[in-house]
């Protein structure tokens, strides 16, 4: 019976240790990004005690950053999320994943090919539900972020599959605000894009295309039932489609707040249900067209503050909505007014 123990208690020392000679082969192993980002910052960053940590993160973010729990896929924050940023550990604010590198895996859960810089993400081995993984931890805090794996694209062959509760969004015009403004170059030149409905789209874009800061303008149909619609489907009603215009800016020299307080709540009557002017009809409606859950809080603001203004006798009508397909108008309406400068147009700013 001992003699029966000692082998039990070999094979089982015997199969640990090759368990972790596997698993430190395999983080030896991995081959160095073939092009990785250069360093940025130098900032550290230290984690909260405890206490605060419970004060100020939501259960599943506790769960995930300290307990090393999983989220559901494809219910989170940002499997899904297209913006251009920088993704910063939501518990110390530590830089970790750029929006430049981040791919869509399949998988339901944000992936990145790469850390944003050497030394944010820091690799340990997982043995747990009986597999041999490699988890990733935020350097600074020490956040459980998720794993990585050798299965992702070229150049690195990597894939960082994150939980989106441990990670906060920094959106790339919002870098220099929140204290990010190292990591600019890693977007090029910041646009955002605003998309606006207020009646007939020809004088709509004769005033939005002048504003500075305003990069390019286009007309075009949003917020429907109706793919792909003509001007005469529009036109007729039934798509609930509204006539809309794409404005892309730049943010460092006009701000989504100042684009809809000082412009576009002056440029049209916000009060008048479905119609503007001599036009009538849902194609005509007052509406904002809302990209990212920030942009929704600065139009619900603006909208607050334009009721406030005296300017307008009644309520705001304008709708906030999520900005859905945008399908660009036929090529003479791209613009009408600048061609054609006696063209109707019922747009004027208001004082």
């Amino acid at each position: 019976m001992v003699e029966m123990r000692s082998v039990v208690g070999l094979a089982v020392a015997s199969a640990v240790v090759v368990t972790f000679a596997v698993l430190a082969a395999r983080t030896e192993a991995r081959p160095a990004d073939p092009s990785p980002h250069e360093v940025f910052s130098r900032k550290s960053y230290k984690k909260p005690d405890d206490k605060q940590l419970r004060k100020v993160l939501s259960p599943m973010q506790y769960d995930v950053t300290q307990r090393g729990d999983t989220e559901p896929p494809f219910q989170n924050a940002f499997w899904d999320n297209h913006q251009t940023g920088l993704y910063v550990d939501v518990v110390t604010g530590e830089p970790l994943f750029s929006s430049t590198d981040k791919f869509d895996s399949g998988t339901g859960w944000p992936s990145f090919s790469r850390p944003v810089e050497p030394g944010r993400v820091d690799e340990h081995g997982d043995l747990s539900h009986g597999m041999v993984r490699n988890e990733v931890r935020s350097h600074g805090g020490g956040s459980h972020l998720g794993h990585v794996f050798d299965d992702g694209p070229a150049p690195t062959h990597l894939r960082y599959c994150i939980d989106s509760a441990a990670l906060r969004f920094v959106p790339a015009a919002r870098l220099d605000a929140e204290g990010y403004g190292e990591y600019r170059a890693l977007f090029g030149p910041v646009k955002e894009t605003a998309i606006l409905a207020g009646g007939c789209f020809w004088g709509m874009e004769e005033i939005l295309r002048k504003i500075p800061g305003v990069l390019e303008t286009e007309v075009g149909y949003t917020g429907g039932r109706t793919q792909n619609p003509s001007y005469e489907a529009v036109s007729a009603g039934t798509t609930g489609q509204a006539e809309a215009v794409r404005v892309v800016f730049d943010p460092s020299k006009l701000s989504y707040a100042d684009l809809l307080e000082k412009w576009f709540f002056r440029m049209h009557d916000p009060t008048t249900r479905d119609r503007q002017g001599n036009d009538l009809g849902t194609q005509y409606r007052s509406a904002i067209f809302v990209t990212s859950p920030e942009q929704r809080r600065i139009a619900e603001q603006a909208k607050a503050h334009a009721a406030k203004s005296g300017r307008w006798k009644k309520p705001i009508v304008t709708q906030i909505a999520d900005a859905g397909a945008f399908t660009r108008a036929e090529e003479y309406h791209q613009k009408f007014l600048e061609k054609h400068p006696d063209g109707y147009s019922c747009h004027y700013l208001r004082d």
